[in-house]
Parts: C-alpha cells; structure tokens; sequence
C-alpha cells in the first residue's frame, strides 16, 4: 500500500515541462480509487494482460491516493488513460484535455444506480428520517457515492451541514462498513459495489436496511488524452468496444463496453448546477 501511495506522490510531483509522449511505449492507466488500491491493481492484471496484447505497449496500472490527484494526474498529462466516475471524469474535463470513449454495459445497458443505505438500527425508514442524522459519503469527486445521494437529498429537502451531518469517508466500501457498525446513521454509494460487499460478505446485510435507490445515470466512463496519436486512440477504443474476455468483464462486473461521448454526461453536469457545485474548483 505505501509503495502505491510513493508511486502516486512521485506521479504528481515530477516535473511538468516535458510534454506527453503523443504514442508512448508504455501507457499509465489509471482506476478509480474507490476501493482498497493493492485489491484493484491486484484483480485488474487480466486487463493489463489483455491491453498489452490488444495494443501492443506495456501497461502500467496506477491507483491514486484519490480521485482529486488522478485528477490533476491526467491535467499534467502523467497518465494516458483513466477509469472516471461520472463526477469525476467532469471535473477532469474541465481541467485538461481528455475525451472519453467507453463505459461499461451491464444488464443492456451503460447506465447504473445509487443506493442510499442506513444502519438496521438507526431508525431511518425513509430518506426524510435522515433529517438530523449522520450520513456518510464517500470522495467529495464521486458521482454515486456523493453527488447522487446528495442530490436525492436534496430533492426530498434535506440540506447538508444544515438538516443533516455530512462525513466523507474517501471510498464506497468505508461508507458500507461504517453504516453497519453504526459509525454513520446512513449513507451512499454504488449499487453494483454495495451487491458485491454484500455477496463478498464484507457487510452483513442484516445490519443494513435500503432506503432507496437513485434513477439510472451513465456508467463510469473510460477517458484518454485527446493528444495522444490518432491510430493510438482507435486501438484504444477498439480493444474496448471488442472486449470479450471474460476474466477482464468479471472484475467490472460487465456484460461489455459501449462508445460514449462527452454530452452524454451533461446531465452530470446538470446536477452539479442543481447542488450549485462550482466544478471547475472542486
């Protein structure tokens, strides 16, 4: 774990005057780190494996200390491609010059929901009984770990720091884990990493109750620098658009990935405007 966190802290503090590779030998790709890092670099080698193969370079995997250095990670150009959420890859944009190409498909379709959770025992049988509680969340950059719930909130009139406690917790896993100890009264996170935590057994599922889960929004999307070599980025694309392996759509729990665009995450952008987030400063 400390070896992946010197490796990020030297990623974001070597110097920015040498200019990106446009068809480097190695491309740095980056995962989300909403889960324990040594566990994602470790379950995602059959994606590495394949995206040697497909594309023909070595790969080096990278795993942040949060979401906001993979952030400033692709701004300075010091990785080649990143797995974003939602939340995340928007406020990347807005910072570098990235585009994204792919998200995965699960159960037909490249959408996915949030799930606010609350502690069995905390009372909570709606999203209006969160009023005066503790609710976790997980990265202030997350999508269905903080802007979702919140917005869901929101909606139902419940403001953070004036109706209800807010706790960032960093990752999804530590918002289910702190409900279910009673740490935090509720809290939200991904659907797709609550189900695994529970059938992973990391969770018991009699110490959570569900209070609701969120409409569908655009799946975590796949980004590249739009400076890399255009052949390059086509491979890219490509590799993921063909991905049939299914050792690497197990880890994502996915059926495959679609082609994306930019304007297909302006509804994330839409509900940052709601929560009257300045996303070009978070």
């Amino acid at each position: 774990m400390k070896q992946l966190a010197l490796a990020a802290s030297m990623l974001l503090t070597a110097t920015t005057s040498i200019a990106a590779d446009a068809d480097p030998d190695m491309l740095k790709v980056a995962l989300l780190p909403d889960e324990n890092a040594s566990q994602i670099i470790k379950r995602n080698q059959p994606l590495k494996s394949y995206l040697e193969n497909k594309l023909g370079k070595d790969i080096e995997l990278i795993v942040t200390t949060d979401y906001s250095s993979m952030i400033e990670a692709m701004r300075f150009g010091r990785i080649d491609m990143a797995y974003f959420g939602p939340l995340s890859y928007v406020l990347a944009k807005t910072k570098s010059e990235i585009e994204p190409f792919a998200a995965l498909v699960k159960d037909g379709k490249p959408t996915y929901r949030s799930v606010v959770i609350a502690n069995a025992d905390a009372g909570i049988e709606s999203y209006e009984d969160i009023d005066g509680k503790k609710m976790a969340y997980g990265d202030r950059a997350s999508t269905s770990s903080h802007l979702i719930p919140k917005s869901i909130l929101q909606q139902k009139g419940l403001t953070a720091k004036t109706d209800y406690e807010e706790h960032f917790l960093g990752s999804h896993d530590a918002v289910a884990v702190n409900v279910a100890n009673g740490n935090a009264d509720a809290g939200g996170l991904s659907e797709v990493i609550f189900n695994s935590l529970l059938s992973r057994g990391l969770i018991d599922k009699a110490d959570i109750k569900v209070v609701g889960y969120s409409k569908d929004y655009p799946q975590y999307p796949w980004a590249m620098r739009s400076d890399l070599n255009d052949e390059l980025k086509q491979k890219i694309k490509a590799a993921f658009i063909n991905l049939d392996d299914p050792e690497v759509l197990k880890n994502f729990k996915a059926e495959g990935f679609a082609a994306v665009t930019d304007a297909d995450y302006d509804v994330i952008r839409e509900m940052g405007s709601l929560l009257k987030l300045d996303l070009a400063k978070m």
